[in-house]
């Protein structure tokens, strides 16, 4: 999942128009280094540290956690924002579960929050997830680098886990998240939301625990991973471990300008181009060259640009290792593992279900957004959202999304607005 602003619509470029990372004319000094990153500008990692925390961001310590690998984590820390105030009911909390590279930050708390969040259009204040009447919650997913338990880290020894984290899962995932459900009090969910790897933990919610969990919405997302989506992670994979900076996964001690950048920048690109369009690639970018730059002499066309660029700002937010984890916690999601399969997973779910898919995403296909609908009980037929910007519909439509959950929302759990 890729984050940031809506891009403009695609549509054919002039002729002799050129064009920056973000879609816009490019005004392009040719003689800047032509990589993925600047590697002397950044810190080992980007994971967040003390002192990075965004408003409202808290903590909670949930004690050790036995893993589905084996083993266990001795002390599981979580980060989670809210919104709104759960009623005296109880009955109107909602989960969001973020993708990939996603945080907790889902959208701001207030107008003197810098950071509007990444799906600020469809949670807030008289949005489709009404802030006003629903209790909202957003952890940073276990194994990430946004203030959860994750390679970065600290270990027991009191330095970071490297390349001793453990192997985790999709239901150790959800399992620590039960864990902060009953320590902020939450006995039920009213809806569980989430899109991409979300969607993923969406329905492991649905299964592991349905009596916790009153509606589920599944965007974009699948219910068991595809030997494509193996392959495609398998190269983002050998990216980052390939890269002579990753060190292993030990590298966290390393001087600014010497963490695995470049492999973790080439993940992303390799991963970013899964989640656009052929259609949307061609009308936006062609092969238009970058300004100031000529490909015939080894400069870049303006597609590689927007993907070096996309490299770049993942490399200075993330972190690798945590990338490394929870890619692979994605490949060995399956719904219906020591369940009998999928389908008899599926039929398992009680909870109101809506499934989600963007009609042109060739990551999360349709096809298995239809094979979740089907085997639910409690779904209805697959709402589509329109899109020729691929997976990553279900972050630039926000329209159509915010429309299609709201109207769920207000049918499966409507509350009253809190008064104020």
């Amino acid at each position: 999942m890729s984050t940031g602003s809506r891009p403009p619509r695609p549509g054919a470029p002039s002729a002799g128009t050129s064009f920056s990372a973000d879609g816009a004319p490019a005004r392009h000094d040719s003689r800047r280094a032509r990589r993925t990153v600047d590697p002397a500008t950044l810190p080992a990692t980007g994971a967040w540290r003390e002192g990075d925390d965004p408003a409202g961001r808290r903590f909670a310590d949930l004690g050790a956690l036995p893993l589905e690998a084996g083993g266990r984590l001795p002390h599981v820390r979580l980060a989670y924002e809210t919104w709104g105030e759960l009623n005296e009911a109880g009955d109107n909390a909602v989960l969001v579960l973020h993708a990939l590279t996603g945080n907790s930050h889902v959208t701001g708390h207030g107008p003197d929050d810098a950071d509007p969040g990444w799906w600020h259009q469809v949670v807030g204040p008289g949005r489709a997830i009404d802030t006003d009447r629903y209790f909202v919650v957003a952890p940073n997913v276990l194994g990430g680098c946004q203030g959860s338990t994750g390679p970065s880290s600290p270990a027991p020894d009191g330095t970071p886990w490297g390349s001793r984290f453990p192997v985790l899962t999709v239901r150790d995932q959800v399992a620590a998240e039960l864990e902060l459900s009953d320590l902020l009090g939450i006995e039920r969910w009213a809806l569980v939301v989430g899109a991409s790897m979300g969607g993923h933990r969406v329905l492991e919610w649905a299964v592991t625990a349905p009596e916790r969990v009153g509606a589920i919405a599944v965007v974009a997302s699948c219910a068991q991973t595809s030997a494509e989506q193996i392959a495609w992670s398998h190269a983002q994979l050998a990216a980052i471990e390939l890269d002579p900076n990753w060190r292993g996964g030990d590298y966290y001690d390393a001087a600014p300008g010497h963490g695995p950048h470049a492999g973790l920048g080439l993940a992303r690109q390799i991963a970013h181009t899964t989640y656009r369009t052929p259609v949307e690639l061609d009308q936006r970018f062609g092969r238009i060259p970058q300004g100031g730059e000529e490909p015939l002499s080894g400069g870049r066309f303006a597609v590689q640009s927007y993907l070096d660029h996309h490299a770049t700002k993942l490399a200075e937010r993330f972190d690798a290792n945590s990338y490394l984890t929870l890619t692979r916690a994605m490949t060995t999601h399956d719904v219906g593992r020591d369940r009998g399969g999928v389908e008899a997973a599926l039929a398992q779910v009680t909870a109101e279900t809506l499934v989600v898919a963007v009609d042109s995403d060739r990551l999360f296909f349709p096809a298995e957004s239809e094979r979740i609908a089907a085997a639910v009980p409690t779904a209805g037929p697959v709402a589509y959202v329109r899109s020729p910007f691929g997976h990553d519909g279900f972050l630039i439509e926000h329209d159509q999304v915010a429309a299609l959950l709201g109207r769920f929302l207000r049918a499966v759990a409507p509350v009253a607005r809190t008064a104020r």
